[in-house]
C-alpha cells in the first residue's frame, strides 16, 4: 500500500495557521496585543530561518491553552477554522488529497504545529491521520511543554518512523509534499518527495535533486 504525507502550513494551507492562530488570540482580546505580536512575528521569522527553538515557541504559542483551559477556547477554535483558515485552503489542496484517495493512498498530514490547532483543521480537509506537536497534559490540563517529539525538522522523521512501526499496514511507497526547507529531512527520507509552492532553498533543492515542483494556489483545470 501506498503512504501520501502532507505537511499543513504553506502546502495544503495558503498559509500558517500557528502564526494566524496568534492574532486570533490577538483579536479575541485573550492576550496582550503589542508583546503577543512581536513575539508571534519573531518566532515565525526564525521559524523561516530554520533557527526555531521549537520548545521555546510551543512554551509561547500555548500559554492561552494553558491559562484558560480548552473549554474556554474550543469554541473560539471552531470559529477560527471556519473564519481563518477555510478560506485559505489552497485551491488545489482538496483535489490533490481527493486524486490520492481515489488511488487507494492512505493520506496523512505531519506539522510542527500544535494538535490542538491542527486536529480540526484536519477534519476539515478529510485526513484522518494526523501527526503534529504533541501538548503534554497533567491531570488533564496542559502544561506548556511538548509531549514526545516535537515534530519539526528531523523530529518529523522519527515521528513519522514511530507512526509506521505501530501500523498493520507495510508501506511500500511514501510521497511528501512540503513547502519548506525545514521539511528537508523528510523529504530525502521518502521515495518521492515533492516540493509544493517551495520557498527558495527548497526550490533550489528541488532543482538540483530533480524532484517535482507544483503549485496548489491555482484551482484545478476545468474539463
Amino acid at each position: 500500500m501506498r503512504l501520501a504525507v502532507f505537511d499543513l502550513d504553506h502546502t495544503l494551507l495558503a498559509g500558517d495557521s500557528d502564526h494566524l492562530w496568534g492574532e486570533f488570540m490577538i483579536e479575541q482580546g485573550l492576550v496582550d496585543p503589542g508583546r503577543h505580536q512581536r513575539e508571534n512575528d519573531r518566532f515565525y521569522a526564525h521559524y523561516q530561518a530554520g533557527t526555531l527553538d521549537i520548545a521555546a515557541y510551543t512554551r509561547f504559542a500555548l500559554e492561552p491553552l494553558v491559562r484558560l483551559g480548552p473549554e474556554r477556547l474550543l469554541p473560539l477554535r471552531e470559529r477560527f477554522v471556519a473564519t481563518r483558515i477555510d478560506p485559505i485552503v489552497a485551491p488545489s489542496a482538496p483535489a490533490l488529497l481527493e486524486r490520492h484517495r481515489i488511488g487507494g493512498d492512505e493520506l496523512l498530514i505531519i506539522t510542527a504545529t500544535n494538535r490542538f490547532v491542527t486536529e480540526p483543521i484536519a477534519q476539515l480537509l478529510g485526513v484522518d491521520h494526523l501527526l503534529a506537536t504533541d501538548p503534554q497534559r497533567v491531570d488533564g490540563r496542559y502544561t506548556g511543554a511538548i509531549d514526545g517529539i516535537p515534530c519539526y525538522r528531523e523530529g518529523k522523521v522519527r515521528r513519522l518512523e514511530q507512526w509506521l512501526a505501530q501500523q498493520d499496514e507495510r508501506y511500500r511507497h511514501i510521497t511528501f509534499y512540503s513547502d519548506s526547507h525545514n521539511d528537508l529531512p523528510l523529504l530525502r527520507h521518502v521515495q518521492q518527495p515533492v516540493a509544493v509552492d517551495p520557498d527558495a532553498e527548497l526550490r533550489a533543492e528541488a532543482e538540483r535533486r530533480g524532484w517535482p515542483v507544483i503549485t496548489l494556489r491555482e484551482p484545478p483545470p476545468t474539463l
